[in-house]
């Protein structure tokens, strides 16, 4: 019986294992599409949960600080394969992004310039718009629950097209819900507690590979948001005292722009710029840890936040706002991307396919999306 439950476990190992490093692989296009991935995966195709937990997660995800798409893959490989899973998926997502930016900083450091990948994520931009518009669809037919929810949801759309903060907006949506909740009842009962994490910080310090993993590390306890956040971050700890120029800043963006997986990734060309192998080791260590040790205090306490009926309903008001958040994201990035008829074109190819087709898996859109942006520049 013992073998057999361990066997068991193995394989659900090594599913996690798998199907993180090929997602590490092929996850372009920001955190909004890498969780449309993971929904697609581990939702619809895998049914390793349901959409609402799922939606919770993501919901809960959004208030933690981290890299959320990261943190989603942690979330996912706990409810498969328990705290094992949560390292294994975490590091399977993260390892192949890590691998590819060092394979950059190297050519950088060697040849001074990048590779060459401009037309292929040509074609891939658009194809991950179609893949986002789809799970946000999915997504939201099962956070709107109700009329009022659905409000909210486009009240944080609208918020976040004019430019308001996406934190304030998915707090504000909370809050919203939980008064609305209030007002409909004055009865609810406080069940369970969200922990309050605390970030570190640390003095200023000196370059070398310790210091360079604390303040990496300090960075990833307080970093709210989308990992777009971290260059402010990075700009501020880094550029100000004098440890990275702008423009190595800057050329750190573009690789974290360019390669799959998270996109603190970037810390690891950072890393290599400042000390090497080991620099891009004790970056890459020091940004993803702390999201590791979130998500393992987090996720047990996910299910006990349901119980309780006004957190319940803060709950279900962030995960509208989530859902807006990703429409607003999409809408962005269609209006920075979709910029001649190759890219509709594209766009539009490849949103056929993902309704039409809707067990195709998402690795075959963004494979397509890359050979059609190939082919149409040379046109």
């Amino acid at each position: 019986m013992a073998n057999t439950q361990d066997s068991n476990q193995n394989n659900s190992l090594k599913e996690i294992a798998q199907l993180f490093f090929k997602l590490g692989l092929i996850a372009f296009g920001g955190p909004a599409s890498h969780v449309a991935m993971m929904e697609d995966e581990v939702v619809k195709k895998r049914k390793w949960m349901t959409q609402e937990h799922f939606l919770d997660l993501m919901g809960a995800t959004n208030l933690i600080p981290g890299p959320n798409s990261t943190e989603m893959t942690m979330h996912c490989g706990h409810e498969r394969g328990g705290w094992k899973g949560l390292f294994i998926a975490g590091i399977c997502f993260i390892f192949p992004a890590v691998v590819i930016t060092c394979i950059f900083a190297w050519a950088f450091v060697k040849y001074g310039q990048l590779p060459a990948v401009e037309p292929f994520i040509y074609g891939i931009k658009p194809a991950v718009i179609a893949i986002i518009i789809s799970a946000a669809y999915r997504l939201g037919k099962k956070a709107i629950k109700n009329n009022m929810l659905a409000v909210l949801g486009i009240l944080t759309l609208i918020a976040c097209l004019f430019g308001v903060n996406e934190i304030a907006a998915l707090f504000a949506c909370g809050f919203l819900g939980l008064l609305i909740h209030f007002a409909k009842s004055s009865m609810a009962s406080a069940n369970s507690v969200a922990p309050l994490l605390l970030p570190l910080f640390f003095a200023k310090i000196n370059i070398g590979s310790l210091k360079i993993l604390l303040t990496f590390l300090k960075v990833g306890a307080i970093l709210y948001g989308s990992g777009y956040v971290l260059f402010a971050y990075l700009d501020t700890e880094l550029v100000s005292n004098g440890w990275l120029t702008r423009q190595e800043l800057l050329d750190a963006v573009a690789v974290g722009q360019f390669t799959p997986g998270p996109v603190l990734s970037t810390a690891t060309f950072i890393g290599y710029q400042m000390n090497g192998i080991y620099g891009a080791l004790a970056a890459t260590v020091g940004i993803f840890l702390p999201s590791f040790l979130f998500v393992l205090l987090l996720n047990p306490l996910i299910p006990k936040m349901r119980q309780s009926k006004w957190i319940s309903a803060f709950l279900d008001a962030v995960n509208v706002a989530a859902v807006a958040l990703i429409v607003a994201v999409c809408i962005e990035m269609g209006k920075e991307t979709l910029t001649d008829w190759k890219t509709i074109a594209i766009a539009v190819a490849s949103l056929i396919v993902v309704f039409g087709f809707k067990k195709l898996n998402s690795a075959y859109i963004v494979l397509g999306g890359a050979i059609l942006g190939f082919l149409l520049s040379l046109i």
